[in-house]
Formats: structure tokens, sequence, C-alpha cells
């Protein structure tokens, strides 16, 4: 990873029940699920160890249950961890005074949870202006700032309704503009679009990115849903039990799942929507007429029919614009009918 460190968990641990340290005192600094449950306590979260990069979007995801939106309060201190350490921006989380934290959440995070608690007396603009009225930032200037991230989110006309003029997804567009209105470093989204209607929901994503794209937060995204985890994340941290089973790429994921629990969770999802061109190209062969150039990153879905309706294969370049590969009809083909197995393989 070659961008710094913004958030760094070192084996944090959520222990629910009686005198959680005993568990510790009798089993060591990393007891396992069944001694914990023998314990009477439950373990919410075990062992997580995580390092979320400046400008990464990082998705923690499992089922219900599994620990992730414990996980994510943890690393904003709203839960107070059993044990561990939460680096942010090198300061230890759990060891700075209760005002220092309160300052570094008004100013350095933003939150959106799946319920969107606007205020219903407050309206669109002074929902969006709340957090700076917080800080006792002056009227005017937190009012242009707001506008500016009503604009950012598609709400600009609405500024004066009220959250029950608006509809779900308007409501939640208004819980993201009040989250990045302090300028967040770090930005929490816990589950913020399961609430919403399927066609919202994926809406919302769009929106989600696009932003992303403008505004390059670092960003800690809680799921259920694999196919939201895999569209969104640049890696993902799957979850079972209160500890994480596997940190990667949604490619490696797929690719490489380190656990049973992990290969069942990518099961199903359509390697198209997953694997990139990075990931199925031959190399680059000199003199091979092509049909054009198609950037390493892209999804094999999001260019299939492109490739398997042309008569040549697509040149395949890094970011940089470098030729490292080409990628054929053929292979494209094998991603579509299930039988490729990456880096340019196919299984029979």
């Amino acid at each position: 990873m070659d961008r710094p460190i913004l958030l760094d968990c070192r084996h944090v641990w959520k222990l629910y029940g009686a005198s959680p340290e005993r568990v510790f005192d009798r089993h060591g600094p990393s007891p396992g699920l069944d001694e914990i449950r023998k314990a009477g306590l439950i373990g919410a979260v075990r062992d997580v160890s995580v390092r979320i990069a400046q400008g990464e979007i990082f998705v923690i995801m499992g089922l219900s249950g599994s620990g992730k939106s414990t996980l994510v309060r943890c690393l904003s201190r709203l839960i107070e961890p059993t044990r561990g350490e939460i680096l942010f921006e090198g300061r230890n989380l759990l060891q700075i005074p209760e005002r220092d934290l309160i300052e570094i959440r008004r100013r350095k995070m933003g939150m959106v949870f799946q319920h969107f608690a606007l205020l219903p007396h407050l309206t669109v603009l002074q929902n969006a202006a709340f957090p700076l009225e917080v800080q006792g930032v002056p009227r005017d200037r937190r009012e242009a700032r707001a506008r500016e991230m009503i604009e950012l989110v598609g709400l600009k006309g609405r500024e004066h309704h009220y959250p029950r003029e608006l509809s779900g997804g308007q409501q939640q567009r208004v819980g993201i503009a009040r989250s990045l209105v302090v300028e967040p470093d770090l930005w929490f989204l816990d589950e913020p679009f399961s609430a919403l209607d399927p066609l919202i929901r994926r809406e919302m994503q769009d929106e989600f990115l696009r932003l992303q794209s403008l505004l390059h937060k670092t960003i800690v995204f809680i799921t259920h849903d694999f196919d939201e985890a895999i569209r969104l994340a640049d890696r993902i941290a799957v979850m079972k039990d209160g500890a994480i089973e596997q940190v990667a790429t949604p490619e490696e994921l797929v690719l490489a799942p380190a656990t049973p629990y992990v290969e069942e969770f990518a099961r199903h999802i359509p390697r198209a929507k997953v694997l990139t061109l990075r990931s199925v190209m031959a190399p680059a062969r000199p003199g091979t007429e092509t049909a054009g150039t198609l950037p390493a990153a892209a999804r094999i879905e999001s260019v299939a029919e492109q490739v398997v309706g042309a008569d040549r294969p697509f040149a395949v370049a890094d970011a940089a614009g470098r030729v490292i590969g080409q990628i054929t009809r053929e292979a494209v083909i094998a991603v579509l009918i299930g039988r490729s197995g990456g880096n340019g393989a196919s299984r029979p």
C-alpha cells in the first residue's frame, strides 16, 4: 500500500458481559470464540487489525450479527473497545481526552447511518448546516457551506423543504450533505442505503461514486450486500462472529478466497462484475492489429459488449497509458460463461 495510512486499528476487541478482562487473564491475549462463550461473554469484535489508507474506500461486510456495525462504532469510539489501539493520524483515540475526541468527531469525521436521523423541525438547509452551528460557525458562513453541499448532492432548490416533504433517497442525500459539511478527513457510512428501494439504492451508489471521484475521501463503508461491496470497494474486509476472515480487493476475494466462509460468500457473484481486464488479459503481441485500447482497471462487465462485438483484440493499458497486454473476445466470453480462472487462463 503506497498511500499514507490514516486509520490504523490494532488488535481491537469488544466483549459484552460482566468483567470481560477475566477471559484474557485466564486464556491470554487471544481467547477463542468457544472460550469467550463459555465465560458468558459475547465476542462482538475479536482481535481486529486493519490499516486504512488515505483516499481509500474500505468496505466492511458480513451478515447480520457479524460485528461490522460494532466495529465501525469502535473505530469512531462511539462504543468503547475492550482492548486494542485505534490510531487516527498517529494518535491513539483510546487514550486521548474526551474533549479532544469530541473535536476530532466534529471537525475530522463524518458519519452517515441507515436511519437518516434528520431533525424534523429543521429545513434541508438547516439540517445540512447543523454540524457547523454546533461548532459556532456564523450563520452566513455555515449556510453558504451547506448550500454548496446541498448542490453537490443534487438537492439544489429544496433548501427550504422539511424532511417530511422529501423521498427516502432525498432524505439520505441530506444526511450525506450534513456529514460532508465539516469537510471530514474520515467518512463512516453504516449501511446508508439498505433502507432504500432497490432502484433508489442503485442511484445512491452511483451518487456515492460520483462524490468520491470529486472529493477523494477516506471512507469506511458498512454493508451486508456483496454486490454493493464489490461495486464500491477498493478493499473489502469480510467479518464473521466478530472476527475478520479476509481483507482483499474484490478480485482477490473471488479469485483467492482465504476461507470456506469467504468462498461461499463469493460463490454466486458473477465474475464479470468483479474481474478486471488486467486479471484476464494475455501478454501483448507486438505487431498485432487492435480494435482500440481499454484501461486495465475496467471491469469485464463494463466492456464485454464492446470486446465481444469486435473482430480484433483490444490493447490493455495501465493508468499511465502504457500497453501491458491484450484482451480477446474469447477471454471475455470465457468469463461471461464462468470458465475464466483469471490471468488469461480458463478452466475446461
